[in-house]
């Protein structure tokens, strides 16, 4: 069904925004801020093999360090996002994505695995806010036209990050406790980058990219996510599939178990393996920047279909590149290197795909809102999965369960997102109508 207007009761209180000029230096800030939020996985990806090592603990751990950190960030993203709604995003903002980074150096500072997992846990759960908070402000930054592109090049910004700092991970796996500095370095910056935006980032308000189009009408700022809004949300079927897609997405799960793959199935040392993260990370930044433009070009030839098409395209790519990679022996690091940057290209594509799909069914008030439900589906999703792989793998073999539960499930689901096309491309024109009158 459509998206229906939200009556909000109490006083009245429009959102004024503030001008949008300097967009695009805004949308770095953001980029950067969101890169770091990130870079504490790729320590315990990235680093596993050493610390799994220092710590004595089994390849099943991984599954369960991972899953901790994803279903803790489930519950808190939604929480991150009704306290900016009833707050100040801002500052809610630099709290859970920046100076939060405190966490990931106590982290580094953990003396046995219970306590990794506690404090891994505890950073997870403050970085799981920027996610909502910075698509929706993404969504206010720009308009639909430009969004895909935008998109690219906020999750662009990570990758660069990652690029840099994958492959300096791995060199951390020859010092003993790199791991611990992989965190300490990770926490420090994720904090100065909180200072940064709580110094230069202007929040453009709810709804600006809306409003030169029509004037958007004033709302009160809830006290909470209220059971209304959240019944609006649950009632777009877009967004209803959406939430299944990404609750069923195996392409995160590959993430976390790439490095430890190579190093367990294909035998390569934990330095040689990480070499497989800058390239792939530096395609991922291609597969961005290329998508936000492929995307947005698709969406002005095929209006009701461009975006779903080339997200579904790149979903199905992802899993025959995904197959080739990990269920061949080649003979040397190389060839999985150019796998990998497949992966990285093929999934580059996702965020300029479905970020503006999600915007272009939802109002401006519920954006944020709307991206904490996906976002809490999708950490769902990627801690299940990467649970059952790393105790799957004890039984059956790392190979066999990356097989079933990686590229088969990413086939699947690539499939299942033929059901989107005839409600995306309703309720989008049903969204934008209401717009125009």
């Amino acid at each position: 069904m459509s998206a229906q207007p939200l009556a909000v009761a109490g006083p009245q209180a429009p959102t004024a925004p503030t001008s949008r000029s300097g967009r695009w230096r805004q949308l770095a800030l953001l980029s950067g801020l969101t890169s770091m939020d990130g870079t504490e996985g790729s320590v315990a990806t990235v680093l596993f093999p050493a610390l799994r090592t220092a710590l004595g603990v089994p390849l099943s751990a991984l599954g369960v360090l991972v899953a901790a950190s994803k279903l803790a960030g489930m519950v808190t993203g939604p929480a991150w996002a009704a306290l900016a709604q009833r707050t100040n995003r801002k500052a809610v903002l630099v709290i859970s994505s920046g100076l939060w980074g405190g966490w990931s150096v106590a982290a580094g500072l953990a003396q046995n695995w219970a306590q990794l997992v506690v404090l891994f846990t505890i950073a997870a759960a403050g970085f799981a806010g920027g996610g909502p908070l910075v698509n929706g402000i993404l969504a206010d930054l720009f308009d639909d036209a430009v969004r895909g592109r935008a998109s690219g090049y906020l999750y662009g910004g990570a990758a660069v990050a990652l690029a840099i700092i994958g492959p300096l991970l791995g060199q951390l796996s020859r010092i003993h406790d790199g791991w611990r500095y992989g965190f300490f370095i990770s926490g420090a910056v994720t904090v100065a980058f909180g200072v940064l935006v709580l110094i230069f980032f202007r929040d453009p308000g709810v709804g600006a990219a809306d409003r030169p189009q029509t004037p958007a009408p004033a709302i009160a700022r809830p006290n909470r996510l209220s059971g209304a809004a959240l019944r609006e949300l649950l009632g777009i079927r877009t967004l209803q599939l959406v939430l299944i897609q990404r609750l069923t997405n195996s392409q995160f799960t590959l993430l976390s178990f790439g490095v430890v793959y190579l190093v367990d199935v294909f035998h390569f040392s934990n330095a040689q393996a990480s070499l497989v993260t800058a390239p792939a990370a530096l395609a991922y930044l291609l597969g961005t920047v290329l998508g936000g433009v492929v995307v947005d070009r698709a969406q002005r030839r095929w209006p009701g279909t461009g975006r779903l098409l080339t997200w579904q395209a790149a979903t199905l790519a992802w899993a025959v590149a995904a197959l080739l990679g990990t269920q061949v022996h080649w003979p040397s690091i190389g060839i999985y290197v150019a796998f990998f940057a497949a992966l990285g290209l093929f999934q580059g594509f996702n965020p300029g795909a479905n970020r503006p799909i999600l915007m272009a069914v939802t109002r401006p008030e519920l954006r944020s809102a709307a991206f904490a439900l996906m976002l809490s589906a999708e950490s769902a999703g990627w801690a299940l999965n990467t649970l059952v792989v790393g105790y799957l793998s004890d039984a059956i073999g790392l190979r066999a369960a990356v097989l079933w539960l990686v590229v088969l499930l990413c086939l699947a689901n690539g499939l299942f997102m033929t059901a989107l096309y005839r409600p995306y491309a309703r309720e989008s024109a049903a969204l934008q109508g209401a717009a125009e009158t």
